[in-house]
């Protein structure tokens, strides 16, 4: 599913968005549906498996912190259920490199604010362009 992404519209795809902030969470799916993007929301860890079990997202886009557990935690929990489901971390991080090495590990995407909803929406689809070149036939 992953590879055939690029071919696929922003309505074909869709992302779970967990932010515990109702405003935030708000402003950001109505920036992403507005692209076309099927968006999902989940105000914390739990809400987001509820919703996982209703759709298979293409994408999580998680903030630094959800409600008591921060964003990399919850995405990497999240992970167990969508294994190598791409993740975007958006928001403000604390300018620490224990944390910025383990999104790396982790192989998270972080776009820290401020943006402009343009600059988010490019950094989505980089996001969910697949990762690596079509095999020569395919």
């Amino acid at each position: 599913m992953m590879a055939s992404m690029s071919s696929q519209s922003p309505a074909t795809l869709t992302i779970l968005l967990i932010v515990s902030d109702s405003v935030i969470r708000s402003v950001l799916r109505d920036m992403l549906d507005s692209a076309g993007y099927l968006v999902i929301t989940a105000r914390d860890v739990g809400d987001a498996v509820d919703r996982m079990k209703e759709c298979r997202p293409d994408l999580l886009v998680i903030r630094p912190q959800i409600s008591s557990m921060p964003g990399h935690d919850a995405a990497v929990y999240l992970r167990t259920k969508i294994p190598g489901i791409p993740v975007l971390i958006v928001g403000g991080l604390p300018d620490d490199d224990r944390i910025l090495n383990r999104e790396t590990a982790e192989r998270f995407e972080i776009f820290p604010k401020p943006f402009q909803s343009s600059e988010l929406l490019e950094k989505v689809k980089e996001v969910l362009a697949p990762r690596s070149s079509p095999v020569a036939g395919d």
